[in-house]
């Protein structure tokens, strides 16, 4: 609990310090990890050896959000149409 304490006490001297509310700075640091682990996930897929379901569900993002990745970073990927 204490090292929670210390991750706080930052955020506010950090939000002191600069224009950004705590919430923003929260956002920023949740964008940053998010983009993280989706470059991690996305070595993975190119190489094969993860699946779509399975970065989905580690993300907890659709499976549309992640296709949508895929395009906005020009990764090639199959596309399904329903028909």
């Amino acid at each position: 609990m204490s090292n929670f304490k210390e991750i706080k006490s930052e955020i506010e001297k950090y939000a002191n310090d600069s224009n950004l509310t705590e919430l923003q700075i929260v956002e920023k640091l949740e964008k940053h990890y998010f983009d993280k682990k989706v470059n991690e996930n996305l070595k993975l897929y190119k190489k094969g050896k993860k699946k779509v379901s399975e970065i989905t569900k580690d993300l907890k993002i659709s499976p549309r959000k992640f296709y949508a990745i895929l395009e906005k970073k020009k990764i090639e990927h199959k596309i399904y149409k329903k028909e």
